[in-house]
């Protein structure tokens, strides 16, 4: 039976609640009067069930989709402004013992490189992501008990905070490894992780399995719990992802959609991030042996949908994505981007020779942060290197209060114009750099509070007398 304050997967992602719910959904998508009475709930700015998000996927009457794509605008624009905040991956090895079919890390394959950084390689690594103008990074890693244990992940987290070159300094370290341990979660919560990420891959049992013929990964229920485990030993933010192009589309946003109702029912908190990557071709992958990918079209509809139903969370789209699809599920609900990312072991430092890749995907979007950076501006975003809310305890419950509220703009648009303004002067081009103070002026005047306005001014001309990290 479906119960989303089980904790146990097959009862939170309940697999004949998700094939009901597709199958009201395909009753449903001409329903206009249906359609209209989940969107005025949805104006409501509260979420959606799995079950209503599920209809307005499925929907396909034009004058309706477009009602759709200019509600998720809106609630974006609601939760999170015009603020895109930005991070860099940061591949430490890719020894890995689980068989994924889709991943190149999989055991079996004999020809990828094998790499595992040392403490002074991760020393070099940030430091080039210092220097392109970091603050925020994800660190990855395979599962490998023997390569890769949580001591080895708690060893680089502390280097990684531990390096301070020039302005340069890492003020969050997210972190997306395999399920473990609570025990473990205790130490990463204990080590200042900021999120813990985890991808599903996807919600479908059986096809989780035959994804999944070998390793500790095999094991769905404990994969599925992870983040239940995570929250028990102390983690308060958590994001969730699937591998769109696995299985069914339909199938992997309802137990999505699922899975951030049972952390909502059961800890009072949802995802603080969702994460919706694509599979895409990799050293021995091919993303068309697989049957289920999703065009441009749906893809955006798909983030779409997911912003509607989960107003709060932040989403993220990777380099993953090209800039033009990039652009596009900006407008529509995305909130989180990498830029100048690299998904190779040892990538930041030099470019690596073909005879030694070892990457987990292709980068589509290849430019380089800067040019992220003035692309951003030129559409008017604000791109913001901020992290004060995980430094100054604004996580979990707290956060989740702040945003569903609105009041966290208060917070997060200064810190944004700050952040960036560090950026511009440590790090940008000339050419980014004058777009940018210009954005950075007109953006003053759309803080509320006088007092903030006042206190922001002077925090920016200290910036530009050489001072740092000031943060509301």
């Amino acid at each position: 039976m479906y119960d989303p304050k089980s904790l146990k997967a097959e009862e939170f992602i309940e697999h004949e609640e998700i094939l009901d719910t597709l199958a009201y959904a395909e009753k449903n998508k001409h329903n206009a009067e249906l359609i209209d009475s989940i969107l005025e709930k949805a104006r409501l700015r509260k979420g959606l069930s799995h079950r209503d998000a599920a209809v307005l996927l499925d929907c396909d009457i034009e004058e309706k989709n477009n009602e759709i794509y200019a509600l998720a605008e809106q609630i974006k624009k609601d939760f999170y402004g015009n603020r895109i905040v930005l991070f860099a991956p940061l591949y430490l090895s890719n020894y890995c013992v689980n068989g994924c079919l889709y991943c190149p890390y999989h055991h079996t394959n004999k020809h990828i490189a094998r790499k595992k950084l040392t403490q002074e390689e991760v020393k070099r690594e940030v430091i080039a992501l210092q220097d392109m103008g970091h603050k925020r990074l994800a660190i990855e890693a395979g599962e490998d008990p023997v390569n890769n244990p949580i001591e080895y992940i708690l060893e680089c987290i502390d280097t990684i905070y531990s390096i301070k070159h020039k302005n340069g300094a890492i003020r969050r370290v997210n972190v997306n490894i395999a399920a473990t341990t609570v025990e473990n979660y205790r130490k990463l919560k204990d080590a200042g992780i900021g999120t813990y990420i985890l991808f599903q891959e996807t919600y479908h049992k059986e096809s989780y399995e035959r994804l999944h013929p070998t390793g500790p990964k095999h094991n769905y229920a404990y994969h599925t719990e992870a983040m239940d485990r995570a929250m028990e030993g102390g983690i308060d933010d958590v994001g969730l992802g699937v591998l769109f192009g696995l299985e069914l589309y339909r199938y992997e946003f309802a137990g999505l959609l699922m899975h951030a109702e049972h952390l909502e029912a059961v800890h009072g908190v949802g995802p603080h991030t969702i994460s919706v990557p694509r599979i895409r071709h990799a050293d021995d992958i091919d993303p068309d042996a697989f049957d289920n990918g999703i065009d441009d079209d749906t893809f955006a509809k798909l983030v779409a949908c997911i912003r509607i139903a989960v107003p709060y969370t932040g989403m993220i789209v990777s380099t993953r994505e090209s800039q033009k699809c990039r652009e596009r599920v900006l407008h529509l609900g995305i909130s989180q981007i990498s830029g100048g990312s690299r998904t190779s072991v040892g990538g930041y430092v030099q470019p690596e020779p073909e005879e030694e890749k070892s990457e987990q995907f292709d980068v589509i979007d290849s430019r380089t942060l800067d040019q992220v950076v003035n692309w951003l501006m030129r559409m008017d975003y604000i791109p913001s290197f901020c992290t004060a809310c995980y430094r100054e305890g604004r996580t979990g419950d707290r956060f989740m209060s702040l945003c569903k509220s609105g009041q966290i703009q208060n917070c997060c648009h200064p810190n944004a114009l700050m952040t960036l303004k560090e950026y511009l002067i440590d790090y940008a081009s000339e050419d980014t750099r004058q777009v940018g103070l210009k954005l950075i002026e007109r953006e003053i005047d759309n803080v509320k509070s006088d007092k903030v306005k006042e206190i922001l001014r002077a925090n920016l001309i200290n910036i530009e007398n050489g001072k740092r990290d000031f943060r509301f």
